[in-house]
């Protein structure tokens, strides 16, 4: 069943039976591109776990990389220890190899949301599935993994985006997220509604945003690279103690400014295809908007990270950033 989970949800050929067991414990599907796995034998090193993907539905690496673990449970070769909320997010846009189909699903993660629309109702009912399975689990540790891949590339591909909120992460998560190889921390600076901000900001989970390599094709990710990934995955799906290093393996960046499009002749002043955390030095422009004004770099360098200058007026166009210390 687990293995097979994926094709079904992407072909919607969902079974008639929501419940079922596999060799170290059960299952219940909740929702298309929503199931629930409990363990047989809970450890006590466990967490209540969220690893969900294809909020943006043309990234597919992290379907990969999911369906990789189910097939591991389904076949024994991997165990379960921990109870794991599996999500595929914005369905229809997986379907259609496109990031979304009206709404960027991944700016809607809010108590309250007032917007009508398939997406939007998705978000609420992914928050409602959030909300059951750690109101069910209250006496474990919260942890959200929600796996992407950037549109761009990037100077460092495998990158984690700390969400904004109050709950601090541990310092054991900065040496598992460097064990499983991630190269650079972004810092957010302020909320900003994502489907990992959510379950930080209104559970206190210990959440991140995952950026897995570069967006491409079913069959055409190097999920190679994404081995270390897999490992931390299995890990805590058994309910054990993932792998850890030193955090100062990574690259920690700040947020230090959101450049926003104010004006419909906006422009970024550098290559298209520039990469995620590319440098740019004082006294350079990186934006012209006769709104705004130009954005020229201050005193300080400034690194540049998901620049997309064909947004919406009153959007986020790019984050500037800087690096800062490592935890200790």
């Amino acid at each position: 069943m687990l293995d097979h989970w994926l094709d079904w949800t992407l072909n919607e050929r969902l079974p008639s039976q929501k419940r079922g067991r596999f060799a170290s414990g059960t299952y219940q599907l909740h929702a298309p591109g929503i199931i629930e796995l409990l363990p047989d034998t809970p450890t006590s090193d466990a967490h209540a776990c969220i690893f969900s993907a294809a909020i943006h539905g043309n990234e597919t690496a992290p379907v990969e990389l999911l369906g990789s673990w189910l097939s591991a449970l389904e076949a024994g070769v991997a165990s379960l220890g921990a109870p794991v909320l599996v999500i595929l997010g914005n369905i229809p846009a997986l379907r259609a190899q496109r990031r979304f189909i009206d709404i960027n699903l991944n700016r809607l993660f809010q108590r309250g949301l007032a917007e009508q629309g398939a997406e939007p109702e998705r978000a609420r009912e992914l928050m409602a599935a959030v909300d059951r399975f750690f109101v069910a689990h209250t006496e474990l540790p919260k942890l959200h993994y929600d796996l992407h891949t950037a549109i761009r590339g990037s100077l460092y591909p495998r990158f984690v985006v700390e969400p904004f909120a109050d709950t601090a992460i541990t310092t054991m998560q900065w040496a598992w997220l460097a064990a499983a190889d991630m190269q650079a921390v972004l810092h957010q600076h302020q909320t900003s509604w994502t489907f990992s901000h959510y379950s930080k900001h209104y559970h206190q989970a210990q959440a991140f945003t995952f950026e897995l390599g570069r967006v491409a094709p079913f069959g055409q990710n190097d999920m190679a690279a994404l081995a270390p990934m897999l490992a931390l995955l299995k890990a805590l799906g058994e309910g054990g103690k993932p792998a850890r290093q030193a955090p100062g393996s990574m690259t920690f960046f700040q947020v230090q400014h959101e450049l926003m499009r104010q004006a419909e002749d906006f422009s970024l002043c550098f290559a298209a295809d520039t990469p995620n955390f590319s440098r740019f030095e004082p006294g350079t422009r990186l934006a012209c908007d006769s709104v705004a004004g130009d954005f020229i770099v201050g005193d300080t360098p400034l690194h540049v990270v998901f620049p997309n200058a064909d947004v919406a007026i009153g959007a986020r166009a790019a984050l500037l950033v800087s690096p800062t210390q490592a935890p200790n």
